[in-house]
């Protein structure tokens, strides 16, 4: 395992993926490890789509975005429209540039069904046959046999392998959320650089972690760096009571424990409240979005989508509303969702 250290990802490289910014090189002190968040809702899309880079093998994780169909019974506004293009745009660029791709879980913001972005790669995925059920299932082997002759396809749960320096290890299914939820499970993702004795850990959507047996694996795993989803505060209602807090007792938890940073974006992030909600973690100075990791401001377009109408000039067409954890759209016109669900 990987001993403790000072993790990489600074602003001045994660900023390259979004087109801000310019890089000179490398400077003293600089790890070869580089993590780019590429889509996120601090970036205005329902998302984690990230790029690892780490010796010379790079890592795209959870290559998908969505938007909710209705918030406060409103569709999405132009600014989110556009921010969803330009997410898709960055993860179809970096798609290129992978050598692998991971794919959590199959929550339509976390994955694409369309086999052009994983045609040539080898795709490490959540197995659609183990501790899954439902639509996930079904978009699992769909994609598996969809990928069939054009990229090759491995089950993620419990997989180890050593890529030169770097070693590579997949949890076992861990909870959506609380112990026991009907959301599924989600295999998190370890890199590790073993010569600079750095390691990155993305755990999905562990959500806070609302459960212990994932933050047990959390603490496990040592990360230097962590990238989860945080409490959905959002849905707070409709969870166990006291569940929001205990995400943010158990984060508190892991850092104690391992030292490291964290990246806390994507259900956190859908609270317009958010700000002062986890402030207890912001303050630590230790947890950040992942706007934030990249040097950019926080904008959190769907926690805005009152404002953002209220803004323009046309109001739109009421929207019925619908159970908002679950839903995601991809396109305007060809590819539209609408289910229940709770904080996908």
């Amino acid at each position: 395992m990987c001993r403790r250290g000072a993790f990489a990802g600074r602003p001045t490289q994660a900023r390259l993926a979004l087109g801000c910014g310019s890089h000179h090189g490398p400077t003293v002190g600089e790890t070869p490890v580089r993590v780019i968040p590429l889509a996120a809702e601090s970036l205005g899309v329902r998302s984690m789509a990230t790029y690892v880079e780490a010796g010379d093998l790079g890592i795209l994780i959870d290559p998908g975005a969505t938007l909710a169909p209705a918030r406060w019974g409103l569709p999405p506004a132009d600014a989110e429209w556009q921010a969803l293009r330009r997410a898709n745009d960055r993860i179809s660029a970096y798609a290129a540039r992978a050598r692998l791709i991971f794919v959590s879980h199959y929550h339509d913001d976390h994955f694409r069904s369309d086999p052009v972005t994983y045609a040539g790669h080898t795709v490490l995925a959540k197995d659609p046959r183990r501790m899954i059920a439902g639509a996930q299932a079904r978009r699992g082997l769909a994609l598996w046999k969809a990928l069939e002759g054009q990229a090759t396809v491995e089950s993620a749960d419990g997989w180890r392998r050593r890529d030169g320096a770097v070693e590579l290890s997949v949890s076992p299914p861990l909870p959506h959320g609380v112990d026991g939820t009907s959301l599924g499970h989600v295999v998190g993702l370890a890199v590790c650089d073993l010569v600079q004795r750095e390691r990155f850990v993305f755990a999905s959507d562990v959500q806070g972690p609302l459960s212990s047996v994932a933050a047990a694996w959390l603490i496990q795993q040592r990360p230097t760096l962590l990238y989860l989803s945080g409490p959905p505060s959002y849905v707070e209602r409709e969870l166990p009571a006291g569940a929001v807090q205990r995400g943010v007792d158990n984060l508190r938890r892991v850092l104690d424990a391992t030292g490291c940073r964290a990246i806390m974006d994507h259900h956190a992030l859908r609270d317009p409240g958010f700000a002062a909600r986890f402030e207890p973690l912001w303050s630590t100075g230790r947890v950040v979005t992942a706007a934030a990791h990249l040097g950019l401001p926080a904008v959190p377009l769907e926690a805005q989508r009152r404002a953002l109408w209220s803004d323009a000039r046309k109001p739109p067409a009421p929207v019925r509303r619908t159970i908002e954890t679950g839903d995601a759209i991809m396109t305007r016109s060809k590819r539209t969702f609408a289910r229940r669900g709770n904080a996908q």
